[in-house]
């Protein structure tokens, strides 16, 4: 029975796919500073949101284990990604090689920024997976949107209130670190607000593919 419970849809796979590369593509984005409206943020704003997006649509069909469990497979791969990509900076390059400095603007993580990352990524997911489960149970299923909104800002901000401090608290005026903190808040949870009708049709339509639509009634909420 374990090991069936342990099973897999090609859809969850699909969307653990997806969640990776969300991850990913976000690290490699952060490395960019953006304006938008004369906001300074960073690129990974862009697809960031999108892994909280998926953490909620995983959470709501296939219930919070599974939601552990992409959570965990993110992390590892993230990691993988990082670690590959240090080790790699940290060779030198062939004497033809001509763009260390730009390699290393983008591969060349600080273990501070990394570990902060790692932290913020799995507290936040998890308040996020936490969140969206028990509001579930508490409303039997229904306001999945309003679920997915609060679930957002709660992992939105835990993963902010973490990140921000440990990666740049000492470096940044701490009058902006409160700003930043605020702005990538307000400015994820909209994103979440402005997706969710697709979201909304998405969720459906897994539960009808998928035959699910899990409760989590009695589980054990462990991170491991």
């Amino acid at each position: 029975m374990e090991k069936r419970n342990n099973l897999v849809s090609v859809t969850f796979m699909l969307f653990g796919t997806l969640f990776c590369v969300c991850l990913i593509t976000a690290n490699i984005l952060e490395t960019k500073q953006i304006s938008l409206a004369g906001i300074s943020l960073t690129g990974g704003l862009l697809v960031f949101p999108v892994s909280y997006i998926i953490n909620d649509c995983v959470c709501e069909v296939w219930g919070y284990g599974k939601a552990r469990m992409l959570i965990w497979t993110g992390f590892a791969m993230n990691f993988f990604f990082v670690l590959t990509g240090a080790l790699c900076d940290a060779i030198p390059g062939a004497p033809y090689w001509t763009n260390n400095e730009g390699f290393h603007a983008i591969f060349g993580l600080a273990p501070r920024i990394a570990g902060a990352s790692f932290l913020a990524f799995v507290c936040g997911s998890f308040a996020n997976a936490y969140v969206m489960s028990r509001m579930k149970i508490a409303t039997r299923g229904k306001g999945f949107s309003l679920r997915a909104i609060l679930s957002t800002v709660a992992g939105e901000s835990i993963d902010s209130l973490l990140f921000f401090p440990l990666a740049l608290g000492g470096v940044v005026p701490a009058s902006e670190l409160v700003k930043l903190m605020l702005w990538q808040v307000f400015l994820k949870t909209a994103y979440e607000v402005v997706a969710l009708p697709a979201t909304t049709r998405i969720v459906r339509w897994l539960k009808a593919h998928e035959g699910m639509d899990a409760y989590d009634d009695g589980i054990d909420y462990r991170w491991w």
